[in-house]
């Protein structure tokens, strides 16, 4: 085993270590002011997705195009988070992807697949008996790792021939070098972990958000016609427009309501603390079942209704949406992740219709994460003014 697989990231540190490390990180990565760095890259991904489509479209012959959405969402959000970390694109939206990034995301695949069986059998008698699973999962860390090593000598060099970027944003990976208050080792340990935990999460949220969609038409129609007004109102201007679309965000909430990536949320309590006459000691760990939760009629009203208005409401909502967690452990990728689907939904709204099957009703599955139980077809239509 690598000493790569040994570098922990913000998520696995704990104490003065993690806390002073997790400050410079929110600077650079979950401040608000840095989402205009984010916005123009994740941009320039949603448009090749929609061209991309279109290509799909055309070559269909139908005028539409019918599929199982899952890989090119999982392809949409490698690229999207690539771009954001590690200052490059992939090139995962063309039809030809090079060997290199090809086996970046056979990793990223073999990684994901690999870790499921883990939650059931202990990691370290695989590692001790040297079973396959726990080869192919090693194997498939030194690949990813591997990519920020890569990427970290090219922003050497980059910044050695001293090249003019254009003031265009670098990417997390390049900031965090240049700020030079983290080792090598703690930046490529937590670009790496922002970028593993950032896949699935996005792609399975987006999936279930079309299905959903397609579920409710006039819903899809009222989500259309805030985003066309927010670009009237904004001249396109994307940073903007994110301010002006709180149904679309709304729905991407709801999503995660009913659709949580993870089933539960954990923390361990840090003092003691006593809820009405329940005693919880320091140290304790305390889960909350956020698949319950979002099922829950005492907390949400007709919880089996997909109602984005609910979160419009003007009562505090904070400890309704944990989708990313909360407090100082609240997901570091959070802001990348929201913008990455806002701006997906609205390049998706303005350019096609989403319709499903009707009375295929998808449920969840528990692998690693909360998944469809069966593929979700989806139809996209182009709509006329788009033609």
């Amino acid at each position: 085993m690598v000493h790569n697989f040994n570098t922990f990231g913000p998520i696995y540190r704990n104490g003065e270590d993690w806390r002073s490390n997790r400050v410079i990180l929110n600077r650079e990565v979950i401040s608000p002011k840095v989402l205009g760095n984010f916005v123009p890259l994740l941009d320039e991904v949603g448009q090749d997705f929609v061209a991309r489509v279109h290509k799909k479209i055309e070559r269909s012959g139908q005028g539409k195009w019918t599929t199982d959405l899952s890989q090119e969402l999982f392809k949409y959000a490698l690229e999207s988070v690539g771009s954001v970390l590690y200052g490059e694109r992939l090139g995962l939206m063309l039809d030809y992807i090079n060997p290199e990034a090809q086996h970046f995301i056979d990793c990223i695949s073999l990684m994901f697949k690999t870790t499921s069986p883990m939650l059931y059998i202990p990691p370290a008698m695989l590692r001790r008996v040297g079973a396959k699973i726990w080869r192919d999962h090693v194997e498939a860390w030194d690949g990813i790792f591997n990519q920020a090593d890569r990427c970290i000598q090219n922003i050497y060099r980059t910044m050695r021939q001293d090249t003019n970027t254009h003031g265009k944003y670098p990417g997390v990976l390049a900031s965090l070098l240049v700020l030079d208050k983290l080792s090598i080792e703690d930046i490529k340990a937590s670009v790496t972990e922002l970028m593993a935990g950032g896949v699935d999460t996005t792609s399975i949220t987006l999936l279930w958000t079309l299905y959903e969609l397609a579920r409710h038409p006039d819903l899809q129609e009222e989500l259309r016609a805030e985003v066309a007004v927010a670009r009237q109102s904004t001249q396109g201007d994307m940073l903007q427009m994110l301010k002006m679309i709180p149904l679309v965000k709304g729905a991407l909430k709801e999503t995660l309501r009913l659709h949580p990536v993870a089933v539960s949320l954990q923390r361990y309590i840090t003092e003691d603390i006593v809820i009405q006459n329940y005693h919880i000691p320091c140290g304790t760990l305390v889960q909350l079942g956020l698949y319950a939760m979002g099922r829950d009629p005492d907390v949400f009203p007709r919880p089996e209704k997909y109602l984005p208005s609910r979160w419009l409401r003007t009562e505090n909502q904070y400890f309704r949406s944990l989708g990313f967690g909360f407090g100082p452990r609240q997901c570091l990728g959070r802001r990348i992740a929201e913008t990455e689907m806002q701006l997906f939904l609205i390049h998706m709204l303005e350019n096609f219709r989403v319709d499903k099957q009707r009375q295929v009703e998808v449920h969840s599955t528990f692998e690693l994460i909360l998944l469809p139980e069966k593929p979700i077809l989806l139809t996209l239509k182009p709509l006329k003014s788009s033609q």
